[in-house]
This record gives structure tokens, sequence and C-alpha cells, in this order.
């Protein structure tokens, strides 16, 4: 017998939003360890708000605040609107940031303000932090062996915000690049700057053409491939060895065994004798890909010749799942924020986000 198409609700209701979420769903696991990362972030939390404490009404909760970015990162959602459009009628959404069903979903610009608070106090880098901590608890890393490279991240202007600077756009004359006419005029990052991003840098890499810029850098770990640090720079020539270097020194601080051998594995763009040595001198093995197109490696035929440096090559490799996973599902391709604090803010939410991913996976197949 045909049902009737009719439409009645209960009166009330017993359910929960965790008996709508599967018990296998993975955002469950992620949750989890999401959750573990916030519960440490306590202190810096109750610091943030001091100030409230005198008046003013109650503010959004951090932690809900980092579980929604996460959930906008985690399904590509492009817009604090959006976001919040989404958890008005999505029950997973609310369930993972921690919203009840009668409770009222944030305004969009309170949204934004309050995640503004968030990078002023560096959290979205202390969680990322938090979850690298949980990694090691849970033995996923090697804290020896690292892979580093870069990737060029499209700024959120265009070529007619490229202007000279110190002079409006109205003032621009067909010498000086002007916003509605700039083809065929010579500029450069000396002399100009974006108005939208003063930030950005005009830049090109290999075959690509020139585009305002940002430069991302990851470290990971060759054990699984999981991200240990992460940042954003202007984009230049020299941006990827100096991060790299930082970050691994920052590696080598962080290691247990002083004396443990550190091995760092980079492409051909990392062959350069300045960074070889510098690697050298904070006793971290150069794992670099030999660059002998026309010219002579600077990485020792030694260490170029051993099995761990095969193994690095290899392993080296992973990084790009980190940047591939960041462009298409965390829309970091072309960013929709500006200034390199927000940008850089917004990247390692990303790895942060990646490394969850990550270890979800990790989990699933691991006894």
């Amino acid at each position: 017998m045909r049902g009737a198409d009719t439409f009645t609700e209960s009166l009330f209701s017993m359910r929960k939003l965790d008996d709508f979420v599967p018990k296998s769903h993975p955002l469950r696991s992620i949750r989890v360890m999401a959750n573990e990362a916030l519960a440490k972030m306590d202190r810096l939390f109750a610091g943030m708000y001091e100030a409230d404490l005198k008046g003013g009404r109650p503010s959004i909760a951090p932690e809900k605040l980092l579980r929604a970015m996460l959930i906008q990162v985690l399904y590509s959602i492009r817009s604090e609107r959006q976001l919040m459009e989404q958890v008005q009628y999505n029950l997973l959404f609310r369930w993972f940031i921690g919203l009840a069903m009668d409770d009222e979903v944030w305004v969009p610009t309170v949204f934004t303000k309050n995640r503004e608070r968030l990078i002023k106090h560096d959290a979205v880098i202390e969680f990322f932090n938090e979850v690298v901590a949980i990694a090691e608890k849970k033995c996923l890393l090697s804290g020896e062996h690292f892979s580093v490279d870069g990737t060029l991240i499209q700024a959120w202007a265009g070529h007619k915000s490229f202007v000279r600077k110190g002079k409006d756009s109205d003032d621009q004359g067909s010498d000086g690049g002007s916003a509605d006419d700039f083809k065929g005029e010579k500029r450069s990052n000396e002399t100009h700057e974006s108005r939208t991003d003063p930030d950005a840098r005009l830049y090109r890499k290999g075959k690509t053409a020139s585009e305002l810029r940002y430069i991302g850098h990851t470290l990971t770990d060759n054990r699984h491939g999981l991200v240990v640090n992460a940042r954003v720079t202007r984009a230049d020539g020299h941006a990827e060895r100096d991060a790299a270097k930082i970050m691994i020194d920052d590696a080598r601080q962080a290691a247990d065994d002083a004396s443990a051998e550190i091995t760092l594995g980079a492409d051909k763009g990392y062959d350069a004798q300045e960074f070889i040595e510098a690697c050298q001198q904070m006793k971290v093995a150069p794992h670099v890909a030999q660059n002998t197109s026309g010219r002579r490696s600077s990485v020792p035929d030694t260490i170029a010749s051993s099995v761990g440096y095969a193994i690095s090559q290899q392993k080296r490799k992973l990084i790009e799942q980190g940047f591939g996973w960041a462009k298409t599902v965390g829309r970091m391709r072309q960013v929709m924020v500006r200034g390199l604090k927000k940008v850089d803010q917004l990247f390692v939410l990303n790895m942060a986000a990646y490394n969850l991913v990550r270890m979800r996976s990790l989990a699933q197949v691991r006894p």
C-alpha cells in the first residue's frame, strides 16, 4: 500500500546530538584528539579572556571557535557566512563544535572578530603544537629524520592592485604601472606593492607565471609524513632555504638525544653551498637531492652514496601529500584572507587539520 505524503513531528524528542552521528564516523576520533589538544591550552585561553572578567557579555568559548575553524577546513567551507549557515541546520557540525540543538548560531561578523583574537594570541600555533605532541605521544614520530619543502600560495590580490609605492591608483601614470593599464610596464617588488595585500610579493617559480604570492613551508617527520613545523613567509628566492634552516634548527633543539643523528631530505632547490654548510654546522646530515645540471653539487658524495640518503629521498615525497591536501580540501591554493599573519595562521591550521586526519587514518591500520 502506498504511504501517505505527510509530515508530522513529535511534541517531544528524547534523542541527543550524539545519537545522530554514526559510531564509525571519522570525525569522532578527530574530535577526541582535538579536544585533548584544546584541554592543554586552558591556561592560554584564560589569559586571553582576563579582561572580560571586569564586565561585558560572555564571548564565544575559544574551544568552540577552534573546532568551528577546523570544520571549515575539513569540509572546504569558503567563508564564515557559509559556515554559520550550515551550522544552523547541520547536526554533525553542531555536534563537532559543541553546540546543542537549541543553541543559537553565531552571527558571521561576531565569529570573525572572535577568531581574530585567537590569531592575535597565536592560539592556532599553540593548537598545532599540541597536535604534534599527541602524535609524539602515540609514537608516530621518529624525531630524527625529516623532510622540508615549500609551496606557492596565491594571494587574495590581483595584478591591478600592484601599483607604485607611495602613490594612489588615481595618480598612476603609464610609467607607474597604473591599475587600469599595467601591461608592458616594468614592475618589481622594490618599486611596487599591492594596495589590497601589501605583504604579498610578485613571484614566479619554474614555468609558472608571475603572481602575487606567499610561500608556505613545512617540515615533516619521515616516519609517517606528519607535519611537525609549518610557517608562511613572503615570497622570494631565499625564503625556502631560510625557513628550512629555522625549522630544522628547532627540530635539532627539541631532539631528546643531543648526539642523535638528524637527517634532512629536500629537493634540488636546496642544493646550495651555504645551506649545506648551515646544516652541517647544526649537526644535521643534508640528504638533499644533488643538482648536477651544469654545476657541481654541494652535497658530499659520501652522504649521497649512503643507504640513509636513498631512504630520505624516497620518504621526502610524502611532504607533497600535505601540500596537496591543503590546496584541495583546505582551499589554500588561493587564500581568501590578506596579510602575512592571517595567511600564516590559516596555513598552520590546515597543517594541524591534515595531521589529525592522517593520525586518524594511521590509527585504523596500526595494531
